[in-house]
């Protein structure tokens, strides 16, 4: 196999390798590459960058490689992700994220001294991983010495080596032991386990989606959504047990079946073998909420039994280290884990694994400019490294949740993510890269997205004001391509840095990075909606999520934030996982000169909850939406959507009046109809000094928005006021950032005094 490699990397310049999972693909490939280097006498001019899809994968890769080389980490072989890495002067093998690799090229267009690349987990065709292999075919040409290698977990490489021209594939098989397969009718018929219509609503507000997700039309709903639901109709269990039969047909594939999972764990540590057990969910919420469950078990919540824990891309990478720690003997370890675990880390201890077959997935409309992120099924690749994990060290034992037809249903492969999700950040990454038109670019890809996404983003980056008309960055761009996070959430933390008002806007920014941190228990909505209740005022989701972390965090210096997320319904993990993201925010704002360490001056004005909605209003526009009201309620309409309705977890939902004009909002969910998710509500004043571009109407006095689709009418003088202080605003941007403060300051009084001579008129 040696040979073969060594030949291939000889005449060809591009090789892509495919090889199950397990087959040591990730930790020998580069370690063959490096060693043939040196033996060539090439050794001290090699340099190799390996990219990893997520940055659990790269750190603990590089630690595995550099200890089998009896190492320390930092001599050969190093590792960089964000804001953390180890890297010495004599480090050769590099293990990034493709982010990092991306972030590279924006000063090194060549990538010089660099020899070879290795882009792993190919397979999983995220929209990082597609963009980087545009760039690097066409790095190419201009790098006859460069090697490229492509890495994937599958089999079917066909479509990488035809767009590098043919390049060669090399397949390296892996060994795994054999795993004994379950599907929901065996694990039902062999347990006695009866599934009821009461016995499958997941707890905290699942129900609530459940019911959403009923409610969705067929037309609306996914191929794979649609193919499940015809495969159920045309099953046959008769096979089975009428006991088992009269479950299968309660079964709601829409729930993910706590209780189910918590029989089968019992099951495993009552009789089994030891042999720690991957349970794979769908996201931080449902691994919360099951996590939650499984410690009031008398068996599975037991410390001395059980080690439970849990694995998420948001999680601190020092929490991520402990799943792959042994337990101690007699202590079962069960991991709760997202897709994460497919392919980008192994747990060599797994014997046992339960899969829900779903996985959070961002889907996205374009003509309606509606992203949403929700669980859907995933396909037989995923379904098949799932069940792998169980036989890397001894025979396993896999349980789906989910009946043997659906699995038949399943699409072979996932949906490429630059085919299915909003482009804005790509688009500016594309610009600040200088690689050209934004939709000639993106022809070239793999699998080319569609030409109205790209055309919404585009549309959407002019809107906000980081691409002028002719396409080009501008300064706001080019601070948004520093900051690696949606260009809305970005645009918040410069203008929060730049008016001084800081530290609110990190936890806000933080908690819309994460899952909604407040949680509603289905036997105790009344109280957890009173809970949340008492964070807000003022119609803004934005600002109780400010309230709460202010005081999980003076809770926490007392010792007592668990306690504080007990009483008030919030997760304590989502409460960690917002602090480590403000500081993560802070450093990379430090980074790109946006703030220094003198964070008194850049909280000056934190306080100020008028300036605070201003801010938000300035990051999360054009998602704005108008306040029509009525003699007893009111009814809300967006431009691309019509009427649309509040999500019941929003505090704005609980309110029969909004006395305000306008919300803004970040996210939108559709299903039946569209709902939206968190919101702030804002005055005219604040729509017109910190939304979109202004533009005069056809009589004095008149002031438009969003083409005209946004009217005002109000005194000349006030008008051309609005226009001369939103100049003033948009000049704070385009100011050297050593000027802003001063400038920031007097932008704010002339902001209050503006707002308040409208509300006179």
């Amino acid at each position: 196999m040696m040979l073969i490699l060594r030949k291939a990397f000889l005449y060809a310049q591009v090789v892509i390798i495919s090889g199950e999972t397990g087959c040591g693909k990730t930790t020998q490939i580069p370690q063959f590459i490096l060693e043939s280097e040196i033996e060539s006498a090439h050794g001290a001019m090699c340099s190799i960058i390996c990219t990893q899809p997520r940055r659990i994968s790269a750190m603990t890769v590089s630690e595995r490689i550099a200890a089998e080389r009896g190492e320390l980490l930092g001599e050969t072989v190093g590792y960089k992700v964000r804001l953390e890495g180890v890297k010495g002067r004599d480090t050769h093998l590099l293990f990034c994220t493709t982010g990092i690799l991306l972030r590279r090229l924006l000063i090194d267009r060549n990538l010089k001294g660099i020899t070879h690349v290795i882009v792993d987990e190919i397979h999983e065709r995220g929209i990082n991983e597609d963009f980087l292999l545009i760039v690097l075919k066409d790095l190419l040409p201009r790098r006859p010495e460069l090697r490229l290698i492509l890495m994937s977990a599958t089999l079917d490489a066909k479509l990488f080596s035809s767009y590098f021209g043919g390049a060669p594939l090399v397949h390296i098989p892996g060994f795994t032991y054999p795993v004994r397969t379950h599907f929901l009718e065996n694990i039902l018929e062999m347990s006695g386990y009866r599934l009821t219509p009461d016995n499958q609503i997941d707890d905290y507000g699942q129900e609530r989606t459940w019911k959403m997700n009923k409610q969705a039309p067929r037309k609306r709903k996914s191929q794979i959504a649609s193919a499940v639901e015809d495969a159920l109709r045309a099953a046959d269990f008769k096979e089975f047990s009428p006991v088992t039969q009269e479950s299968l047909s309660c079964w709601n594939p829409d729930c993910i079946g706590f209780n189910l999972i918590e029989h089968i764990l019992c099951h495993i540590c009552e009789n089994e073998r030891p042999g720690a057990v991957l349970v794979f969910m769908t996201g931080w919420d449902d691994i919360n909420s099951l996590k939650d469950k499984l410690q009031c078990h008398p068996i599975l919540g037991n410390t001395s039994r059980v080690l439970l824990l849990a694995c998420h891309g948001s999680m601190a990478s020092t929490e991520q280290r402990l799943i792959f720690d042994k337990p101690e003997d007699g202590v079962r370890k069960i991991v709760l884990a997202t897709n994460i675990a497919e392919t980008s880390i192994t747990i060599d201890d797994v014997v046992y694994v339960i899969d829900c077959g779903k996985a959070k997935e961002t889907s996205y409309d374009a003509l309606n400019n509606t992203p949403c992120l929700l669980p859907t099924w995933i396909s037989k690749v995923s379904a098949r490294q799932r069940r792998g994990r169980a036989g890397r060290v001894h025979p396993g034992e896999c349980y789906h949740l989910y009946p043997r037809c659906v699995y038949d249903a399943f699409a072979d492969y996932q949906l490429p993510e630059i085919l299915r999700t909003p482009l804005q950040s790509l688009c500016l990454q594309i610009k600040s890269l200088k690689l050209g038109s934004i939709s000639e670019f993106l022809s070239r890809a793999l699998q080319s997205p569609e030409l109205l996404a790209v055309q919404k983003a585009i549309e959407y980056l002019k809107i906000i004001g980081a691409l002028d008309e002719s396409e080009n960055l501008t300064v706001l761009g080019r601070y948004l391509t520093m900051l690696p996070m949606e260009p809305k959430l970005g645009k918040m933390l410069i203008l929060g840095a730049t008016l001084n008002c800081l530290e609110p806007i990190l936890t806000i920014v933080a908690g819309l990075s994460v899952r909604d941190p407040f949680l509603t228990p289905l036997d105790k909505k009344d109280l957890a909606d009173a809970a949340k209740a008492h964070f807000s005022r003022d119609y803004s989701d934005h600002l109780a999520l400010v309230r709460a972390y202010e005081g999980w965090k003076d809770s926490e210096r007392d010792l007592a934030g668990y306690e504080y997320c007990w009483k008030n319904f919030l997760s304590a993990q989502s409460m960690k996982a917002i602090d480590s993201l403000r500081r993560e925010f802070y450093s990379l704002l430090k980074d790109t000169g946006l703030v220094d360490s003198n964070n008194t001056i850049y909280n000056s004005w934190s306080y100020d909850e008028h300036l605070l909605r201003a801010i938000i209003c300035y990051g999360l526009y054009p998602g704005i939406c108008s306040v029509l009201h009525n003699e007893k309620s009111f009814s809300l309409k967006t431009m691309e959507d019509g009427q649309v309705l509040l999500h019941s977890n929003s505090i704005n939902a609980r309110d029969s009046r909004i006395p305000y004009p306008w919300l803004i909002f970040n996210e939108k969910i559709k299903v039946n109809s569209v709902f939206l998710r968190d919101s702030t509500a804002i005055s005219d004043s604040v729509l017109l000094l910190f939304g979109g571009t202004i533009s005069k109407g056809e009589v004095d006095g008149h002031l438009k928005m969003l083409g005209g689709y946004l009217d005002f009418y109000m005194s000349p003088t006030i008008a051309e006021m609005y226009r001369s202080l939103r100049r003033e605003l948009d000049e704070l941007i385009h100011t050297k950032h050593h000027q802003l403060r001063c400038q920031g300051l007097k932008v704010v009084q002339e902001v209050k005094i503006l707002s308040l001579s409208y509300r006179r008129c």
